[in-house]
């Protein structure tokens, strides 16, 4: 039996870490923070600005890997293209189980942008993006089935618990 593979995207500011983070550890299953695999590239491979495929082709495998032995896995990314999303599905196929794709969203301007000036960032070395950059940030429309949860009205533990229940857990 393969554990879930649930992949929480979602602009930056918008609680994605929060909520996956909840949701693998209400689960006990691992977790794939794609910032982290990112930074971890800039800072070991000498690479100055985008990473580009890269992190998220380094997510897939260690993701695939955890799934291929049973477990699940809880991935947070921005996901912000098509393609990204169909691999995650396509990693969740190849390893025989349905990729949960979770859409967090934060309809509220005002409190998505207070986010992103205040937050403080928890991986080493990443240097967070500006409002300007997340509101001009390259996201194609989302247009498959995903469950869609506004951080504007939820609290982090409201979407944790609304994935657990889609996926059965809660």
């Amino acid at each position: 039996m393969t554990g879930p593979l649930v992949v929480v995207g979602g602009l930056p500011g918008t609680g994605k870490t929060t909520v996956a983070s909840l949701v693998a550890q209400r689960l006990g299953v691992g977790f794939i923070r794609v910032d982290t695999v990112e930074q971890a590239l800039r800072d070991h491979a000498d690479l100055a600005g985008p990473v580009g495929v890269s992190g998220y082709a380094v997510a897939y495998a260690l993701a695939a890997e955890q799934l291929a032995l049973g477990l699940g896995v809880v991935v947070e990314c921005v996901n912000p293209l098509r393609v990204t999303r169909d691999a995650w599905a396509e990693t969740g196929r190849a390893a025989r189980t349905a990729a949960l794709q979770v859409e967090l969203v934060c309809s509220d301007t005002v409190e998505h942008r207070r986010r992103i000036e205040t937050r403080t960032v928890s991986v080493k070395n990443l240097v967070p993006p500006t409002w300007h950059e997340v509101r001009t940030r390259e996201v194609e429309p989302w247009t498959g089935e995903r469950l869609v949860l506004d951080t504007a009205v939820l609290s982090a533990d409201e979407a944790a618990a609304r994935v657990l229940r889609r996926i059965g857990t809660a």
